[in-house]
């Protein structure tokens, strides 16, 4: 006779942001806690991890997507199935702030990532003249923008590792499980 064995929950996590917003040094650090020297992904990086969720193991896939103009033409073919966006905004960067609003308001229109919850990651906060979180919530307009879905700004530091590790946990309290996801149908 064989044994059961019950599969841990897998779950699909979109790290997205910007070029030179710092999602792939974010991601090595979450993963091998080590300043990793990155050059601009083209195309994407994937990294597994595993998490615990209500005293639950679950499997966590964080697709890292290139944020160039060109890469985020083809972010929407990366949603479907994604349990949770975290959205990556290099807050040293001022002139960029607009820019990341509007891709993200775009982002969040597509109806396959419709009550998916955001993480939205206030990176580079070790930088001179980083916006507050205060300040980037305000610029990004996250309560009228996120008013459907759950969400959340860390402040963080891919670099230092400051609120990295706040970071992947608040990801993993706020992803929807399989089991958690009614689709309309």
């Amino acid at each position: 006779m064989g044994h059961l064995t019950s599969k841990q929950p897998e779950v699909h996590v979109l790290l997205l942001g910007l070029d030179n917003a710092g999602k792939s040094t974010l991601l090595y650090k979450m993963k091998h806690d080590a300043s990793v020297i990155t050059v601009p992904t083209i195309g994407f990086n994937v990294e597994m991890f595993g998490a615990k969720k209500n005293r639950k193991s679950i499997s966590v896939t964080m697709w890292d997507v290139g944020g160039q103009a060109k890469m985020r033409e083809h972010w929407h073919d990366f949603y479907l199935n994604a349990a949770a966006v975290v959205y990556v905004v290099d807050s040293a960067d001022r002139s960029r702030v607009d820019e990341a609003r509007v891709e993200l308001e775009h982002i969040l229109r597509s109806e396959q990532l419709s009550h998916r919850p955001l993480i939205l990651l206030a990176n580079k906060q070790d930088v001179s003249g980083a916006l507050t979180v205060t300040e980037l919530k305000d610029r990004i307009n996250m309560r009228t923008i996120c008013s459907d879905r759950d969400w959340f700004v860390q402040p963080c530091s891919a670099t230092t590792g400051f609120g990295v590790q706040d970071a992947f946990r608040r990801v993993v309290q706020m992803v929807r499980l399989p089991s958690e996801v009614k689709e309309n149908i």
